[in-house]
Formats: structure tokens, C-alpha cells, sequence
């Protein structure tokens, strides 16, 4: 009788499981889904700081505030936002009072002051290279939201 040549089933389950192995060890790698999807919640952040900064000018502009270098009020749903320039300020009673916060961020830094800068991170984390960064208005300029970069998250 002549043997045949070739692979056995046990060897061809052996080299499954290292694939396998490889595969679930690698991919995170170089998929990188969880920072992409932190940098997508963040762009989310960003576009909902946007509208409620917006919201909150219109408002201003209607009562008349929206060229105020003092600390105004301007009411929402939730409550007052203190305003300058016409746009929530960076703290507490501004930003995050227009963004009905949930509790998934937490806020760092900030003042009612005209172009002070605030931090908003994901609740779970301490890592505020990863975050969305306010600076209020001023005078000459409407806030400015940025994203930190994917690679930091």
C-alpha cells in the first residue's frame, strides 16, 4: 500500500487555534476601534457644544445681551446660562449648563470670564489629553470648540 502525503485533522485544528490566537491578539492593533469610537464621541460633544452655543446667541440677540462684555443670563429648559459676548461662558453655569449635562463628561478647568478655556473628558477617564476643549467668546471672536487627536485617545 502506498501512504499518502498530507495533513492530518489534528494538525489542521492546531493551526486554527493559532490563527486563531493571532488573529484575536493583532487585530485590536491595528483596527483601533476604541479610539475611534472616543474620537467620534467626542466630535459629538463638539457638535452639541456648537448647537447649544448657537441656541444660546439666539437667545441673547433676541433679549438684546448678544454684545455684552459683562456676565448675563440668558434662561433654557434646564435653567439660566451665564453668558458674555452672547455665548455661555467656560464653567459650570455656561457650557455645561447649555449642554443639559448627563453626567457622561466631566468638566476641567474654566471661568465666567471672556476667552477662558474649559475641558470636557469622558466621566470614565482621567485622560484629558483626550478631550473637547472650549474657549468662550470675546469680544472680537465667537467660541472655539476643538477635538483633541485621534492619537491621544
Amino acid at each position: 500500500m502506498k501512504r499518502q502525503g498530507g495533513f492530518t485533522l489534528i494538525e489542521l485544528v492546531v493551526v486554527i487555534v493559532i490563527l486563531g490566537i493571532l488573529a484575536v491578539t493583532a487585530a485590536p492593533r491595528f483596527l483601533n476601534l476604541q479610539s475611534d469610537a472616543r474620537v467620534s464621541a467626542l466630535e459629538g460633544l463638539k457638535g452639541a457644544m456648537q448647537g447649544a452655543s448657537g441656541i444660546v446667541y439666539g437667545k441673547a440677540a433676541i433679549q438684546g445681551k448678544e454684545n455684552s462684555s459683562t456676565l448675563e443670563t440668558v434662561s433654557s429648559a434646564e435653567g439660566n446660562v451665564t453668558i458674555i459676548h452672547g455665548y455661555p461662558t467656560a464653567d459650570a453655569s455656561g457650557i455645561k449648563a447649555a449642554l443639559h449635562d448627563s453626567g457622561d463628561w466631566t468638566q476641567s478647568g474654566g471661568a465666567a470670564t471672556a476667552g477662558a478655556v474649559t475641558q470636557f473628558t469622558f466621566a470614565d477617564s482621567s485622560n484629558w489629553d483626550c478631550s473637547v476643549t472650549y474657549k468662550a467668546a470675546t469680544s472680537s471672536a465667537a467660541p472655539v470648540i476643538t477635538v483633541a487627536e485621534a492619537d491621544k485617545c
